[in-house]
């Protein structure tokens, strides 16, 4: 912690107990642990602050930088006519295609056998 070793931190105590003297040092020194305590606790709020906006700030850009899906057209579609109006009413009709019965001549019978 701020690049303060052993040898060091023992000239400090060493000086603040000659400065200070016995009965004080240990008041200064509870003193200097909440003050430490107190300014924790600050920055870590503040640090929690920033860690959540910029998180925020993250998904945001992510969010514009996808693409996005493509609009479908909602507007409801017409049905379509039934088949029996697409025919103008007024051409005229279709003959009916031959068949075998439509053939065959009325007065003759195809399975009667042949005079001779």
């Amino acid at each position: 912690m701020f690049g303060i070793g052993m040898p060091e931190l023992l000239v400090i105590l060493v000086v603040a107990l000659i400065v200070l003297g016995p009965q004080r040092l240990p008041e200064v020194a509870q003193a200097l642990g909440k003050a430490l305590a107190e300014l924790r606790k600050a920055t870590s709020g503040v640090s929690d602050e920033l860690r959540n906006a910029r998180i925020m700030i993250e998904e945001e850009a992510r969010a514009a930088s996808r693409p996005k899906p493509p609009q479908l057209n909602t507007a409801p579609v017409p049905p379509a006519p039934p088949a029996e109006n697409t025919v103008a009413k007024d051409s005229a009709p279709v003959p009916p295609a031959p068949t075998v019965e439509n053939t065959v001549a009325k007065n003759s019978d195809p399975i009667a056998p042949a005079k001779s």
